[in-house]
């Protein structure tokens, strides 16, 4: 039996275990509730995957609050709760955003989408973080649970599959009621298909970046694979435009972004439409709050990308340095 196989049989009797076990998930009740929020029709939603559950086309990353007075935390997750975002991504290396996050989404835990992630490959450092995480966060579940940053398949996929490694964590977590969706971020197209190959996750995060789609075909093999088996994809990196060029003076005032972002409100514009216009549930905008309000003025008013559109996207793309390489 191959390696790969034998790990397939693994999961699927873990899988089993999970479908299968008489105690009630602690996320049961709330189930319902996580789809409604105040004026929700103000942003679009769109089914995550093949569960009945809708995301706000538009998440917010956890980087927009770190660092950030709490007080105003609150503020920006009550308006963002307000405008029908019901989707929130954060992860224990995006500073202190967890324990700004998670006074500030009690109010709201009932009805929104919670996702973070862990970067650890191994079961030891993975449990540790999953449970730091959750008392950071003040719940008892995440929605969604991901292993963060597949970039190698050596690295992390190969480690984070083997025995002792992470994904035995989130296995765990998901039988036991901690979790109720498993997922991935990846930053590479080799990683990313080499994870869903091994399992058939309930989501992938991964870029979905006009430059980087146009100019580098980086982008399309993730999302026809995760469409074949019935995977959401989230997407990064809408609004990114290219590396920072050498002394940029746009740099400081971004400084939570690691490339030089769309700032521009046509080019933004046609960005977030891009990628809305590709078979994704929702997009998570740069950690930069006036980038994040931005996004959300987009996506209320979204319409599909036009052809005549996508010509004036691939002209600019061709001018840039993009982020990530040919796939």
């Amino acid at each position: 039996m191959k390696r790969r196989d034998f790990f397939r049989a693994g999961v699927a009797s873990a899988v089993s275990l999970a479908s299968n076990t008489t105690t009630r998930p602690v996320w049961a009740a709330e189930a319902q509730d996580s789809a409604k929020a105040p004026n929700a029709a103000s942003l679009p939603r769109r089914p995550y995957g093949k569960t009945d559950v809708k995301l706000s086309v538009i998440g917010m990353g956890g980087i927009v609050v770190s660092k950030v007075e709490q007080q105003r935390v609150d503020r920006i997750v009550a308006e963002a709760v307000e405008r029908g975002v019901n989707y929130f991504d954060v992860a224990p290396s995006y500073g202190d955003a967890e324990s700004r996050l998670g006074p500030a989404l009690q109010p709201y835990r009932k009805r929104v989408f919670l996702a973070c992630k862990t970067r650890e490959r191994r079961r030891e450092g993975a449990e540790a973080e999953l449970k730091r995480s959750l008392e950071r966060l003040r719940t008892d579940h995440f929605d969604l649970y991901q292993l963060h940053g597949l970039n190698s398949v050596k690295e992390d996929v190969d480690v984070a599959f083997s025995k002792g490694g992470a994904m035995e964590v989130l296995l765990e977590a998901k039988r036991s009621g901690q979790v109720r969706f498993l997922g991935f971020s990846a930053h590479s197209v080799e990683a990313a298909l080499a994870a869903l190959d091994r399992y058939e996750f309930d989501s992938v995060l991964f870029p979905i970046n006009f430059a980087c789609w146009m100019k580098n075909n980086f982008g399309p093999q993730v999302i026809e694979r995760a469409k074949s088996q019935g995977s959401a994809v989230l997407a990064l990196k809408a609004m990114a435009r290219q590396r920072w060029p050498k002394d940029d003076p746009q740099r400081k005032k971004y400084s939570k972004c690691y490339y030089q972002p769309v700032t521009d409100p046509r080019e933004a514009d046609l960005a977030v439409r891009f990628c809305l216009s590709q078979p994704v549930t929702a997009a998570i905008p740069p950690g930069d709050e006036s980038l994040f309000r931005m996004a959300l003025d987009i996506a209320s008013r979204f319409k599909p990308i036009t052809a005549e559109e996508r010509n004036e996207l691939d002209g600019m793309a061709k001018t840039l340095e993009t982020i990530f390489p040919r796939a």
